[in-house]
């Protein structure tokens, strides 16, 4: 297929172009082909992550959505490794459904909230690019799925339980290979690489096509919009800077603990071919190590 014009990246529209309603139509688009079902977006809420100050060292940004049907929606991209980011995605979810319940309502109130997270890292351990997880309830004698009563239904208007509780959708951008199958993976293949390919068609990207285009930009946009790459690329510098350092004390926490190992079984008469078989390094390092502590 075709390349296209490069696109805005999508964490930068939704810092600055997705928040107008003109362009609802390519949120609605995505979270249309995520969440299998017609979005529209009531309104945009405000969220901490859209903050822009000369010293922004935000790498992420979030958008807090309310569509049709009255439930939040937490849109969030993030761009560098948290080890704690799980964490991060249920205090978020959390938040929400705590600050958007008014007080003295009734627990029925609270609004279901849909937790969606875009990856630019291996977030956790899996082989897939997309996870989904929501919330059920299994008996541990009978194995049955604990379900809604039908007076629960008439008056919540849900058929599962599942319907009621947070649901969270991960999508793990680096694991996406490129290979393009449904139009879900149209999207991500977009998010990916900031591209869209001729005969991509679905729902909001061929108005991401028309609305993201760099060149359509004005002069002090395209400035701002280059100084958010940098603050992207100094980021991901420093992160990279970070864990070589990490990697280099580690290595050499393990050369510490393996000539102490040499030299403490030398000591008590223990043959070099011994010592190297045990800790698993060659005969020749050894004899090196015992070679360099009997010169000191």
């Amino acid at each position: 297929m075709k390349k296209t014009k490069k696109l805005i990246r999508f964490d930068w529209a939704m810092k600055k172009l997705l928040r107008h309603k003109a362009n609802f139509d390519i949120l609605e688009g995505f979270l249309t082909e995520l969440l299998n079902e017609n979005i529209k977006i009531k309104q945009i809420l405000e969220s901490e992550g859209n903050k822009e100050t000369q010293d922004d060292k935000h790498n992420r940004v979030d958008m807090l959505v309310e569509n049709g049907k009255g439930e939040l929606v937490i849109i969030e991209v993030q761009n560098s490794q948290e080890y704690d980011y799980f964490h991060r995605i249920l205090f978020g979810s959390s938040k929400a459904v705590t600050e958007y319940i008014k007080e003295g309502e009734p627990y029925a109130s609270v609004k279901k909230v849909v937790s969606i997270t875009i990856a630019y890292f291996d977030l956790g351990q899996g082989k897939d690019y997309v996870y989904h997880g929501t919330t059920s309830f299994k008996g541990i004698h009978k194995n049955d799925v604990l379900d809604l009563s039908d007076k629960q239904r008439e008056l919540y208007k849900k058929r599962n339980v599942h319907e009621i509780f947070p649901e969270y959708w991960l999508i793990k951008v680096s694991k996406f290979r490129n290979r393009v199958t449904d139009k879900l993976d149209e999207w991500i293949y977009f998010l990916k690489n900031g591209e869209v390919q001729e005969g991509f068609s679905a729902k909001g990207l061929p108005e991401a096509k028309e609305k993201l285009d760099e060149m359509k930009m004005s002069e002090t946009d395209r400035k701002a919009y280059q100084n958010y790459l940098k603050r992207l690329r100094d980021i991901a510098s420093e992160q990279h800077t970070k864990m070589a350092d990490a990697e280099e004390l580690i290595k050499k926490g393990r050369e510490e603990k393996e000539l102490e190992a040499v030299i403490g079984f030398y000591e008590i008469g223990v043959e070099p071919t011994k010592i190297a078989a045990a800790l698993k390094i060659s005969v020749e390092r050894t004899l090196q190590i015992i070679e360099n502590y009997k010169n000191k």
